[in-house]
């Protein structure tokens, strides 16, 4: 009987089942960051753009880059939570639960970094033209943002799924 038991462990914590939760973490933290990366680069080429024009309007068109910022957050948050579930010996399922964790959040959070530094981009320019598009912009900006938010919601849960998998049998 302890034979079988022990073939089951084996069978289902292969040793390479960490490289998934690990292959999880680095997804999270990198694609977070390439989403705000992009949207802090594109909304800051807006930002500066505007302000040769409108320098009184610099401050107040900072939220697109203050908002793409905010994305790496995201992929720090499930980076650290899903590294803290990392074990030398895990499951096959914890590892793949870990891996989706984190591609959850980081495309997802790669995804709004696209759309707010687009919109952020377009979205200041507008402004410095008609001051009266500000709030369209920040609208806009909190919808895409949220697209990130999803994605670390569901990071979250798949984390906790994590804990019930340890048992398998």
């Amino acid at each position: 009987m302890q034979l079988h038991s022990t073939h089951l462990f084996i069978f289902h914590s292969p040793v390479y089942a960490p490289f998934f939760g690990t292959m999880g973490c680095t997804a999270a933290i990198v694609f977070c960051c390439l989403g705000a990366a992009y949207g802090t680069a594109k909304a800051g080429v807006g930002l500066s753009a505007i302000g040769v024009l409108r320098p009184d309007l610099i401050i107040r068109c900072f939220v697109p880059v203050v908002m793409a910022g905010i994305l790496g957050i995201y992929g720090v948050v499930v980076a650290v939570l899903l590294s803290s579930g990392l074990a030398v010996k895990q499951s096959l399922y914890s590892g793949f639960i870990q891996f989706g964790a984190g591609l959850s959040v980081g495309l997802s959070a790669l995804a709004a970094g696209f759309a707010i530094g687009i919109t952020g981009d377009a979205g200041v320019r507008a402004t410095a033209q008609q001051p009266r598009m500000f709030v369209g912009m920040i609208l806009i900006l909190i919808f895409a943002e949220v697209l990130g938010l999803y994605g670390l919601i569901v990071a979250l849960i798949l984390n906790t799924k994590v804990s019930s998998a340890e048992n398998p049998c």
